[in-house]
Order: structure tokens, then C-alpha cells, then sequence
């Protein structure tokens, strides 16, 4: 029990000898490195490279459809593929919108789990009016077939 004390106490002188810094010393500083956007922009370019992407050129606009019922649209982007990577880049500026906002011009477009989840959401926009008081009711969307897609979430739409 002692001896443990004794330790503890040649341990605290020990401790205070070996003091790093304190009062009057200059404190180091920690290099910060800042990450660009451009320098990322290159690696990523870099990498795409390694895996032998190619332009697509023609495409006027990309359409994403998500589970919760919006759209990414990208107008104009720039589309690259590694088909042997089975690798898809789309690059530019991106809005996600709501399903009804993109509605007549994708109809054709739209995969055949996107057209049930449309048709729930024009049975469900009537309820809604008769609620809110002022929305026409959407018509229902029967008939219609599936359009071009590409792993039935991206699709894209040459002019």
C-alpha cells in the first residue's frame, strides 16, 4: 500500500518534470490543408479516365426519378459512359422537382413503377382539393406504355 502511494507520487514528480509548453512558450501551430472544389473536380476527372469513360454527346436533358416521387433533372449535362465499368457520369446543373411539375413532356419516359406511383398521386391530389378547396383535379394517367430507361431510374432523352 506504501509503495503505491510512494509510486504514485515519484510518478507526479516525474509527470511535472517532462512539462511540454506552458506559460511563455509559443504554442505549434496545426497546418490546415484546403480542399478546392477544383481539386476534386481533377481527381474525379483523373479517375473517370483510369476507366476509359466517353462523351455522350446529344442529350439534352436527364431525368432521375427517386422513390419518394421527385425528379433530379439535369438540362444539357454533359453524360459520360464506361460500359465495361458499367459506370454512368452526368455532370451540370441539377433541380429536383416534383413528379406533377415535369408532367405531359415525361409521360413517355416514365417506367411502369413510376406510372402506379402516379396514378396513386392523382387519386390522392382530388381528396386533397375537396380538403384544400381550389386544386382541379389531375386526370388519371391508364394506357400509357414504358418509355427508355436505363436501370429503370435514369433516363435519358435525345433531341
Amino acid at each position: 500500500m506504501k509503495e503505491a502511494i510512494m509510486n504514485q507520487e515519484k510518478l507526479a514528480k516525474l509527470q511535472a518534470q517532462v512539462r511540454i509548453g506552458g506559460k511563455g512558450t509559443a504554442r505549434r501551430k496545426k497546418k490546415v490543408v484546403h480542399r478546392t472544389a477544383t481539386a476534386d473536380d481533377k481527381k474525379l476527372q483523373f479517375s473517370l479516365k483510369k476507366l476509359g469513360v466517353n462523351n455522350i454527346s446529344g442529350i439534352e436533358e436527364v431525368n432521375m426519378f427517386t422513390n419518394q416521387g421527385t425528379v433530379i433533372h439535369f438540362n444539357n449535362p454533359k453524360v459520360q459512359a464506361s460500359l465495361a465499368a458499367n459506370t454512368f457520369t452526368i455532370t451540370g446543373h441539377a433541380e429536383t422537382k416534383q413528379l406533377t411539375e415535369m408532367l405531359p413532356g415525361i409521360l413517355n419516359q416514365l417506367g411502369a413503377d413510376s406510372l402506379t406511383s402516379l396514378r396513386r398521386l392523382a387519386e390522392a391530389l382530388p381528396k386533397q382539393g375537396r380538403v384544400a378547396g381550389g386544386l382541379e383535379p389531375i386526370p388519371a394517367v391508364i394506357g400509357r406504355e414504358a418509355g427508355n430507361t436505363l436501370d429503370g431510374s435514369i433516363l435519358l432523352s435525345q433531341g
